[in-house]
């Protein structure tokens, strides 16, 4: 048996950094077993799935020195690659499933649904979708006939213990209670996660899915579809989750989780999958720097540790200087700055900017000086404002972050729709609004045009300087931030 491996993100964001890691352990389990390592776009999601972010994670991982033999980019005998480009036959399967009973069409409404996960709730019962689902043949047909709305669930058991065979942990047991009707076929004619991705794993070929933990509660789901079209199941391992250094799961909110930030930093990517390669894993000999061909030849899944690793990004900058001072020469040294920013095309960028602005050639360095600098040093004086009180000033820049979050097409003239919008939505003046924006991103409230200047930074540093201001001012509490969200949620929707 030939070992084939994937990984299948969702173009619906920034590159991950826990895509990567399980990117990372996928490769290698590949590598070491003589196998291939397949990359597909799991693009189910049509509202949020985007070209740029597809493009964004492609180029992350290749960043990383992570290749795949089999993807949307090189092609492969079991194309394609992307599950849209799928779409026509993922629906043979779903009416497979329905003609054999184990799948059935269902016309509830968001109403209805919501009141049965009420009723469930009440009873203190899962509060997933599962009961009184199913509508007598004749009126399914009737209902099929008129053209009305409809999804495909799946039928899943209400009782008895769905047992799960785990590389890593062993046996896992999960009650059937717990499970819910999983909808396979969406109103839309798209496929879910859950369907495509058995569907494409079997007609793949892929024999080993490693995946991250949070994905255990759907592996009843998915062993039971196996089941049901009477197929081999291939051999699951769900790898730890990445955590912040509090313990808690990794989360953008407490640590840059973009793959992109790390280059922008200006992050050796060697010494990054190097760092990734030690999120719950080890050499032998324990030695904390290796290369990626070190790591393939001397990997073993049972070395994985489920403790729940620790992204800490003081320690990735620690192993990031071993390696520019170990492994990097001074002609390296200066090639890879080169690289990194100093290079003709990105200050070619810099001149509108500062051309008009500068006297002589060392007026530059000071003025651009946040161009080439990581997270800036502010202090809650530099946000100072004779308008704004500090609340106004965080919601301001707490509200600016989330809209910018949202942004998939990071342009200048998008930044500054979504900006525009916010100030008019908030009841301020765009200086004023833009008072705190200045400084987080530039230090200064006098610099040339911050539009411009995010828009050069990327969504990725900028987004990251926002929240470094957010946590500079000492951010929201739990409570306070629950209350900001509902006046984010309602100035939005105005």
């Amino acid at each position: 048996m030939t070992v084939r491996t994937r990984i299948a993100p969702s173009p619906t964001g920034d590159p991950h950094v826990g895509t990567a890691f399980v990117a990372l352990f996928n490769l290698c389990f590949a590598r070491q077993h003589g196998g291939q390592f397949i990359l597909r776009i799991e693009d189910t999601d049509q509202a949020r799935s985007t070209a740029e972010s597809e493009q964004d994670i492609l180029r992350a991982l290749r960043w990383l020195g992570l290749e795949w033999d089999e993807g949307p980019d090189v092609g492969g005998p079991h194309g394609p690659y992307r599950q849209s480009e799928r779409k026509d036959s993922y629906r043979q399967y779903a009416m497979e499933l329905v003609e054999k009973g184990h799948a059935f069409y269902c016309f509830r409404t968001p109403e209805e649904l919501d009141a049965i996960r009420e009723e469930r709730k009440a009873r203190g019962e899962n509060p997933g979708i599962k009961g009184d689902l199913e509508l007598p043949a004749d009126e399914v047909q009737s209902r099929l006939d008129a053209g009305e709305p409809y999804v495909i669930r799946m039928k899943v058991p209400d009782e008895g213990v769905c047992k799960i065979d785990d590389m890593l942990r062993g046996v896992i047991e999960i009650d059937w209670s717990q499970v819910d009707c999983q909808i396979l076929l969406k109103s839309d004619g798209m496929p879910t996660y859950h369907l495509a991705n058995v569907v494409d794993d079997h007609l793949m070929g892929i024999t080993h899915v490693l995946r991250g933990e949070e994905w255990i509660n759907s592996a009843p789901k998915h062993q039971l579809l196996y089941e049901y079209f009477g197929w081999d199941m291939p051999v699951l391992c769900h790898l730890p989750l990445l955590r912040n250094p509090d313990k808690s799961k990794l989360s953008k909110r407490k640590n840059p989780t973009s793959i992109n930030f790390y280059e922008r930093m200006g992050f050796l990517p060697e010494a990054v999958t190097n760092y990734l390669g030690r999120m719950g894993w080890s050499m032998p000999d324990e030695r904390e720097k290796f290369t990626l061909d070190e790591m393939i030849a001397h990997f073993d899944i049972n070395r994985v540790s489920l403790g729940g690793p620790v992204f800490d990004v003081e320690k990735l900058r620690w192993l990031n200087g071993l390696w520019l001072r170990e492994d990097v020469s001074d002609d390296q040294f200066v090639e890879r700055l080169h690289q990194w920013w100093f290079n003709e095309d990105a200050l070619r960028a810099l001149v509108p900017h500062v051309k008009g602005r500068a006297e002589v050639f060392s007026d530059v360095a000071p003025m651009a000086s946040f161009m080439f600098s990581g997270m800036l040093e502010l202090t809650p004086e530099d946000f100072a404002h004779n308008k704004l009180d500090e609340g106004q000033v965080k919601r301001v820049l707490q509200f600016a972050l989330w809209k910018l979050e949202a942004q998939r097409h990071w342009s200048k003239e998008n930044i500054f729709a979504d900006i525009k919008g916010l100030a008019k939505a908030m009841e301020l003046k765009m200086g004023d609004f833009m008072f705190a924006i200045f400084v987080a991103i530039a230090g200064t409230p006098n610099s040339w045009s911050v539009m411009d200047s995010m828009a050069l930074l990327g969504p990725d540093m900028t987004r990251a300087r926002l929240r470094h201001a957010l946590t500079v001012l000492g951010g929201f509490s739990k409570k306070e931030t629950k209350r900001v969200e509902k006046e984010y949620a309602a100035l939005i929707a105005e």
